[in-house]
């Protein structure tokens, strides 16, 4: 075989780290692409959020999917089964944990999008052409979905099988080094400072321990306002912590359809100073009912005070989904002050209608001021300044 007929060396596969590095990076490139869109598409609103500039507006979204389309092809198309076949064989050496089967579903899904936008980039249509345009159009979906949930895939990628299975502390150390964090949680010196969840489902928190005005860095595993947490491990400072307990996986979401880069447009809306700005320039009390009424009202066009109900309610769900005895109390007081708000919503309604009921105008002795002088004429004569003195010095 002459040296011309040798094969091509195969290039190296990239390897785990690098393949979790290449989601990031997508995702990160992904973060400007959305953050630029979202400010062209401000420009082709109004002062209340309703497009006014359509064609400007499809322009942003066109030039958004060929940049997400680039960009997935620059840091992911050429990587994507190799990070998908990576991130699968992490999952099968993971202790079964709840978890697990939703991940399966992301990867699953994630395979799908690849198969897509492979298809697509093998077949590009026309560059400049209206086909493009539609053919970048439909991938946004599926470089959403790369850009949501490919962190999964480059986190599994990144799991370190070794970092799972360490006990920094014998049994023995544990339980002693618990009681002493239970004693210093009783006397309010034990401070809470970060959290994870490790692979297999449970929960670690770091905390400083404070004894005698001397403070150290303690792990510790389980829920640490319910029964039955333990110190797994002591450390000089959160980086020796992060080398030696088991590495954090990918936090949950509040709701499983919840898309950072696919996000729906916004609703209308007048905000609640233009609202107070309303009735501070309103002469008839229907003016100031109606800026009451807008406060208040529901559906759509919700106004202000609504909303505030519904980020009560919506951050008590979150709350709640902690699965943490202090996520639930919290969650229980959010609830509790989301029904005073809903009653307190009905009140300014109902007042709202008493005050446009009475028909009435602020009375006319409430004169404005105007808010600028007169300039003086041409030939006045400025009045000459007072008089200087000299003070006496006096030593």
């Amino acid at each position: 075989m002459t040296p011309g007929s040798d094969p091509a060396p195969e290039r190296p596969l990239p390897v785990a780290r690098d393949l979790g590095t290449r989601a990031r990076d997508f995702r990160l490139r992904m973060a400007v692409i959305a953050r630029e869109t979202e400010v062209a598409l401000d420009m082709t609103r109004d002062r209340y959020g309703r497009t006014v500039h359509e064609g400007a507006a499809a322009a942003a979204r066109a030039h958004r999917d060929k940049a997400a389309v680039e960009a997935y092809a620059t840091h992911l198309a050429p990587h994507a089964d190799a990070l998908l076949d990576t991130a699968r064989r992490a999952l099968n050496e993971l202790p079964p944990a709840r978890h697990f089967t939703g991940w399966q579903t992301v990867l699953d899904g994630l395979a799908v999008s690849a198969a897509e936008i492979r298809r697509a980039l093998d077949r590009p249509a026309a560059p400049g052409s209206a086909a493009e345009r539609g053919q970048h159009a439909a991938l946004w979906p599926h470089l959403a979905a790369w850009a949501d949930h490919g962190f999964v895939a480059g986190n599994l990628a990144d799991q370190n099988p070794q970092q799972h299975h360490k006990a920094p502390l014998t049994d023995e150390e544990q339980q002693a080094w618990t009681e002493r964090a239970q004693a210093a949680q009783r006397r309010g010196e034990l401070e809470l400072t970060e959290s994870w969840y490790a692979a297999d489902g449970q929960p670690i928190t770091l905390a400083h321990l404070i004894e005698d005005d001397d403070s150290r860095v303690v792990a510790l595993r389980g829920d640490p306002d319910a029964p039955g947490w333990r110190v797994i491990g002591y450390f000089a400072h959160e980086y020796e912590a992060g080398q030696v307990l088991p590495a954090a996986v990918p936090p949950g979401v509040l709701r499983a359809d919840v898309s950072v880069f696919n996000r729906p447009v916004p609703a209308p809306e007048v905000s609640l100073q233009e609202l107070i700005r309303d009735v501070i320039e309103a002469q008839h009390a229907g003016d100031a009912s109606n800026a009451l009424l807008g406060a208040t009202q529901r559906g759509y066009h919700a106004g202000p005070m609504v909303r505030l109900q519904e980020l009560l309610e919506t951050t008590g769900q979150f709350a709640s989904a902690l699965e943490t005895v202090q996520g639930r109390q919290v969650a229980a007081r959010l609830t509790a002050l989301g029904r005073q708000i809903d009653f307190l919503t009905r009140e300014v309604h109902d007042a709202a209608e008493d005050l446009g009921a009475t028909v009435a105008v602020l009375p006319p002795q409430r004169t404005p001021v105007l808010r600028v002088r007169p300039r003086p004429a041409v030939d006045t004569t400025p009045p000459a300044p007072p008089a200087r003195t000299t003070a006496a010095r006096h030593r």
